[in-house]
């Protein structure tokens, strides 16, 4: 039997991501009757993919230190994640069953390192609690009655609600529901958004065909890169990444993701430096190049004395001119600081999520948006961003919780 053309409900969540999820849960615990609507045949498809390797649920580090992987929007996002945060999302994995630890880079995982059992025993959680959801229901904006139009597979269906949240995720990995069109109807109600772009993504670097075919793919292991902020501070990070075809991608380079996206802006070009070994002084490097390497190879010599071989060495040769390479003083300098030159970022649909969204200064405090009292908007959607290292998902349930409960004062006191 088909269900009827209009629901009528206290509260619509629009989007089935860890934002909304987390809303409704919340709501329903207060008493509030919860439909949640999602355009993909079901909830949590981003969350799962982001599982795959490995639920990365928080970090583990001081506030101080977490709250400043937020940037730009740290002052925003500080009250809400000091009332939700990394400990409090630990506690609740806990409710559901789902132990967790940290790991050695202080990143908080499931003990199974899973999200599918997270999400299982959630949805149980969100059903017993009366929470319905509607599932291949495309949010289209709002009728002239100020009521939610849906595209389902049955047509066309109407949500009238007293409190409405927008969960609705950024732009990236548009198959698993991220895709940003919600961006062109909030518009149209005179909401300002900020144009999308990529983060935490990939960049691109003009590698030759050569290097290419024989490279994409390799890791490059112990690392430490430096990037130079607008205010000319060099900011340094030690990780890995991983040669890729059209570039570089890897956890190393996410955090940095802003200041290139900002140089790219500005100048067309972004740039950064690689110290290809981290554990030696520029003057060690220095003197074990300058050791008799008699009949060997300049190849041969990097490998037997700095260890420099496969992808870094090819990386080096790669980067620097044959006058510079043959140059060991020099040389030794770039093996420390290598340059590397961005042309671009790759394309948002590939990045793991996405810098842009409703302005904050569109919100109250409870969230809810000035021009369309009622209605709320939460996760990634807002205009924040954040590292991969579970940033992303901690600010997403901190600012579903936020947004609920300026749902539930706004039904209790002034819808």
């Amino acid at each position: 039997m088909l269900s009827p053309s209009v629901i009528t409900t206290p509260v619509a969540i629009i989007g089935g991501g860890p934002a909304g999820l987390f809303a409704a849960e919340w709501l329903s615990q207060q008493g509030h009757q919860v439909h949640l609507f999602d355009a993909m045949p079901s909830v949590g498809r981003k969350f799962l993919q982001a599982g795959k390797g490995g639920m990365n649920l928080t970090h583990s580090e001081p506030f101080a230190a977490f709250i400043s992987r937020y940037g730009d929007a740290s002052t925003r996002l500080a009250p809400l994640l000091q009332a939700f945060g990394a400990d409090a999302l630990r506690q609740w994995a806990q409710s559901l069953g789902i132990e967790t630890f940290v790991g050695s880079s202080g990143r908080v995982f499931p003990t199974d390192m899973k999200a599918a059992p997270l999400l299982r025993r959630w949805l149980e959680r969100l059903r017993a609690q009366g929470v319905c959801l509607h599932m291949r229901h495309e949010c289209l904006g709002w009728d002239p009655q100020g009521r939610l139009r849906f595209a389902t597979p049955d047509g066309e269906r109407w949500v009238d609600a007293q409190a409405c949240l927008l969960a609705l995720g950024g732009a990236s990995w548009p198959r698993l529901g991220s895709t940003g069109r919600w961006r062109e109807w909030l518009m149209a109600n005179g909401i300002a958004v900020t144009p999308f772009a990529p983060s935490n993504c990939g960049l691109e670097i003009r590698w030759s065909e050569l290097f290419k075919e024989r490279f994409a793919g390799s890791p490059l292991k112990t690392l430490t890169l430096t990037v130079m902020s607008h205010t000319g501070d060099r900011i340094t990070r030690q990780g890995e990444c991983v040669i890729t075809e059209h570039g570089m991608e890897g956890s190393l380079l996410y955090p940095f993701t802003p200041l290139i996206r900002q140089q790219l802006q500005q100048q067309g070009v972004a740039q950064f430096w690689l110290d290809l070994l981290p554990g030696r002084t520029l003057e060690r490097v220095q003197k074990d190049l300058r050791l008799p390497r008699g009949a060997k190879s300049l190849s041969n010599h990097l490998r037997s004395r700095l260890g420099l071989e496969g992808a870094k060495a090819a990386l080096l040769r790669e980067c620097l001119s044959a006058e510079q390479m043959n140059d060991l003083s020099q040389l030794a300098l770039l093996i420390k600081q290598l340059p590397v030159t961005v042309s671009a970022l790759r394309p948002l649909a590939e990045a793991i999520s996405t810098a842009g969204g409703v302005d904050f200064d569109t919100l109250n405090p409870d969230l809810m948006l000035n021009a369309l009292p009622g209605v709320f908007c939460a996760g990634e959607m807002l205009d924040w961003e954040a590292p991969t290292g579970g940033y992303l998902l901690t600010a997403c349930f901190s600012t579903g919780l936020h947004a609920a409960k300026g749902i539930d004062y706004w039904l209790r006191h002034g819808a």
